[in-house]
């Protein structure tokens, strides 16, 4: 086999706030495709750096009343804790705020000016007279300039879907301040991407992307590729551009960078020569695995911007959807947005590698943690399907025959089925389908448990006329967990670590094919313990936020509440009054204020209308059997008040996340309980 240079890259975490489990999909599936190539044998880095620029940073660190450095320092050391036992195996982990990146950024900034690629030209942008700052698009707040939504971003409107400038929205407010903003002229510098559309077209249908990758980035180039803004107004936490005093680089143009500065460290601590991968003619391989929402961040711009500069372009961009949980999006409030460090307070990293790897194909769908499934499957397979092999074997070769494996394999057939599947296991690795792999693992695995069940050795081992039997079987059993630990070390190496001390052996790709014969292996110890749902749940409860707001609203008018909020039929029979709850009950319940961004009907439904909630600090999907009394139109941009703690409900025609509050006998005389004004999504009502 040739060896191949490669160096692998996720993208870089922001430096200011923890990693989650949905940025852990990433750093795992990156993870186990680098441990594949290393165990290949190839010459293979893994690099990443945190993402250490920008205004958020700068404000965040004034809040906390510390400078951008120290807070970068401290979140970097929390970032590196969390890869670490979550079994990430950077070979560097590095910073964009590093000498390396600083040069890096003024060096292809130089390039690009030298060829002719940065423009400059005055622009006006909103300016927090408060502040003295210009404002990026995500700290400017207002209404919609198409739909008229109040409170929405300054680049796009949730209600609508519409994009625009911040110059644009109607009421702006500085989200720093709450200032209003002003007008105010400046001069920026920006990239001519424009200059590398025949490139960038070229290069996007030349296979180094997903099909689908290349099918969004078409819309760019059909709508026709801008001119993209590289700078940032004083005061910004980042880069200054070179001759331009009071100018910095707006942090996507230094955080890709940060690739080569982080790969570039590596090379200075370790010899390793950087130009072999980076230069125009290299023939190493250069991968990306991102996330599907900074698809273009690293299909366009990146690509554009090393080519003008002189540097190779990434052999591939891979990139993968989001995470949801239990079927619906990462929510605080049910306990279902989860930090990696509160679930390494509960659980075994490992059962998430495996999970997400039973999971993860090379397309860029969502991947959904079933807590439920989650528990099952790593119960089923690794506990009740992999570890079982050794575990029912290994005793027997430890008290009946002083630890060692027979000198003969009893079944060379089946030893040489497992071993034959290899190359097309590993050919699922190569291709990141790690789903299809893990199938064809477990199928062998089911095949070896099958194997010991026929033989039963427990029963063989009894007996003196067939104790070499009993020898024989349990050997072969022994020899076929460790192939199936080969093409799984990957995706679990400390459980592999811990096999190779049972075995006394190295799990190597290159050694898989030759058996263990008249071998000593130590006593066995249990290598995984079964997911308890206990500790699940301890995890959800430990993950959910208090997120009460300072201010609350008052009850709804009693001209409103006609009858008690129900999920209301259409017949208008008062029916009696149910079961008692006690005060501790009705406590539990947590209503809060909703904003409906969205409302359709549902087809096949008569009663239901499906609405989009947006809750301030997230949105939610929900089911309301309305449909006789409003109709969709009529209710977005309402502000209505919503059972928010209500357990997901899988129904015909989708999740329901929750519940809005409604009264009335039925038919038309439907009416959803609505906030006094000045209520905002988000606030709970008392």
């Amino acid at each position: 086999m040739t060896q191949r240079k490669i160096l692998i890259t996720s993208a870089l975490p922001y430096a200011n706030g923890p990693i989650h489990l949905g940025h852990m999909l990433e750093y795992i599936q990156t993870d186990i495709w680098s441990r594949f190539q290393k165990a290949r044998g190839h010459q293979c880095y893994y690099v990443c750096a945190d993402d250490a620029h920008g205004t958020p940073i700068m404000l965040k660190a004034q809040q906390l009343g510390i400078t951008p450095e120290q807070m970068i320092a401290q979140t970097s050391q929390e970032h590196q804790a969390d890869f670490a036992e979550f079994l990430i195996g950077f070979d560097n982990y590095h910073s964009t705020h590093s000498e390396e990146n600083k040069q890096f950024a003024s060096d292809i900034y130089t390039k690009l000016d030298q060829g002719g690629y940065i423009k400059r030209k005055t622009i006006s942008q909103l300016f927090d007279p408060e502040k003295q700052m210009f404002l990026p698009d995500r700290f400017v707040k207002g209404d919609c300039p198409k739909c008229g939504a109040l409170d929405q971003n300054g680049d796009s409107c949730d209600s609508c879907g519409a994009t625009y400038s911040p110059t644009e929205l109607k009421n702006p407010r500085s989200v720093v301040s709450g200032a209003t903003p002003v007008l105010k002229d400046s001069e920026h510098y920006f990239f001519d991407l424009p200059a590398f559309e025949q490139m960038l077209k070229d290069w996007t249908r030349s296979g180094s992307l997903q099909d689908e990758m290349a099918n969004k980035l078409q819309e760019w180039f059909t709508e026709g590729l801008q001119q993209w803004d590289i700078s940032r107004d004083a005061p910004y936490f980042g880069f200054e551009i070179p001759g331009a005093p009071g100018k910095f680089f707006y942090v996507w143009l230094d955080a890709p960078i940060g690739y080569l500065a982080s790969f570039k460290n590596y090379c200075d601590k370790t010899g390793v020569n950087f130009d072999q991968f980076w230069q125009k003619d290299s023939d190493a391989e250069i991968y990306h695995f991102i996330g599907k929402d900074i698809i273009y961040f690293h299909s366009l711009f990146w690509p554009a911007m090393l080519d003008g500069a002189g540097y190779r372009k990434p052999t591939s961009v891979y990139a993968h959807g989001f995470v949801t949980v239990n079927g619906a999006k990462m929510s605080k409030s049910r306990g279902t947005f989860i930090k990696a460090r509160t679930y390494l307070e509960h659980l075994n990293p490992e059962y998430l590698r495996y999970y997400f790897a039973s999971k993860l194909t090379s397309n860029i769908t969502d991947l959904d943690l079933n807590l439920e499934d989650f528990a099952q499957k790593v119960n089923a397979d690794l506990v009740g399907k992999v570890v079982n092999i050794a575990s029912r074997c290994a005793s027997f070769i430890s008290k009946k025959f002083d630890g060692k494996l027979t000198a003969d394999i009893a079944e060379p057939a089946l030893l040489a089925e497992f071993t034959a599947a290899g190359e097309t296991i590993a050919e699922s690795f190569e291709k990141r389908e790690f789903a299809r792999a893990i199938r064809e693992i477990m199928a062998l695995a089911d095949k070896a448990n099958q194997y010991i069940d026929a033989k039963a050795p427990w029963v063989l081992a009894k007996n003196e006329a067939t104790l070499t039997e009993a020898h024989l079987v349990c050997s072969m059993g022994i020899n076929l967990f460790r192939v199936l630990m080969h093409y799984l070390k990957p995706v679990l190496p400390a459980m592999a670590k811990e096999v190779e001390l049972f075995l006394n052996d190295e799990l190597s790709w290159s050694t898989y094919q030759t058996a263990l014969t008249n071998h000593s292996i130590n006593v066995f110890k249990p290598l995984m313990q079964r997911v308890e749902m206990t500790k699940v749940e301890a995890m959800i409860e430990g993950s959910k936020e208090n997120l009460q707001p300072t201010a609350a609203v008052a009850a709804p008018k009693a001209a409103e509440t006609k009858a008690a909020p129900a999920a209301v039929s259409s017949d208008a029979a008062i029916e009696p009054i149910g079961e008692t709850i006690s005060i501790d009950d009705f406590a539990k319940l947590d209503l809060r204020v909703a904003r409906i961004i969205n409302a359709e009907h549902v087809e096949g439904a008569d009663k239901l209308v499906k609405l989009q909630l947006d809750l301030g600090n997230e949105q939610r999907q929900v089911f309301a059997g309305i449909k006789s009394a409003y109709q969709p139109e009529q209710l977005i941009g309402r502000l209505t008040v919503m059972v928010a703690n209500l357990a997901p409900r899988k129904m015909r025609f989708g999740m329901s996340e929750g519940m809005v509050m409604a009264a009335g006998p039925g038919g038309s005389d439907i009416f959803l309980l609505t906030p006094d004004d000045g209520a905002t999504p988000g606030m709970r009502v008392k």
